[in-house]
């Protein structure tokens, strides 16, 4: 749902990459640097409990992932290989995030239900993205579903964000309810991931039986 806005965060994101070009960078430095900070990130705050600071971390961390493909764009030098390492490097963040989350219902959150629901997000979430590059390395259009990656990370920050808040004291007591929001965010994932793979899956079947039929 959200992937419709991409075209608009390009623009955004269009001085930041200028301004990296001339610095002398490439995109595919600033693709590994943002990828690293966010592994460190999500491994070393989500874990100690750091919910709320780490959000604000990740969230930067995140809107500037489309900053390499930009920089690629404006410098006339976009390739194969960039868009493969970007793609990648997409799955490892990803995996962090949700590890991070994992380690820390593990320590302080106290909750096997939930870092197994953590680990089950990430898991569907990473078959979710396979079912798209399979599909369209096999020649068909794989579009949409109910829980794209953008989908995904805006309801995981939510849902850190808001737990953190209320789970620091910064919040009112009357808001503490708050708590549930990363819980009732990983449910959704793991229930809307599994949507969205069927989907994507009925997409390709499709597209497959009929060109062969």
């Amino acid at each position: 749902m959200l992937e419709r806005f991409r075209r608009g965060w390009g623009v955004v994101m269009t001085p930041p990459a200028r301004l990296l070009l001339r610095a002398g960078l490439s995109p595919d430095v600033v693709t590994w640097a943002g990828t690293l900070l966010t592994v460190v990130a999500a491994l070393v705050m989500l874990p100690q409990g750091w919910l709320w600071q780490a959000t604000i971390v990740l969230t930067v961390l995140v809107c500037a992932d489309s900053i390499d493909g930009q920089m690629a764009r404006l410098s006339g030098r976009p390739t194969t290989w960039g868009a493969f390492l970007d793609s990648t490097l997409d799955r490892i963040a990803d995996g962090a995030l949700f590890m991070g989350v994992a380690l820390y219902y593990a320590g302080p959150g106290e909750s096997r239900l939930w870092a197994g629901a953590a680990m089950a997000a990430l898991v569907i979430g990473q078959v979710t993205s396979y079912t798209k590059a399979r599909g369209e390395s096999l020649g068909v259009v794989v579009a949409g579903g109910l829980a794209a990656r953008a989908d995904r990370l805006v309801a995981l920050g939510l849902g850190i964000l808001l737990t953190g808040l209320a789970t620091s004291g910064l919040l009112p007591g009357w808001l503490g309810w708050l708590g549930w929001a990363l819980p009732a965010a990983l449910a959704w994932l793991v229930v809307a991931g599994a949507v969205t793979v069927a989907q994507r899956m009925a997409q390709v079947h499709t597209q497959t039986t009929s060109a062969t039929g």
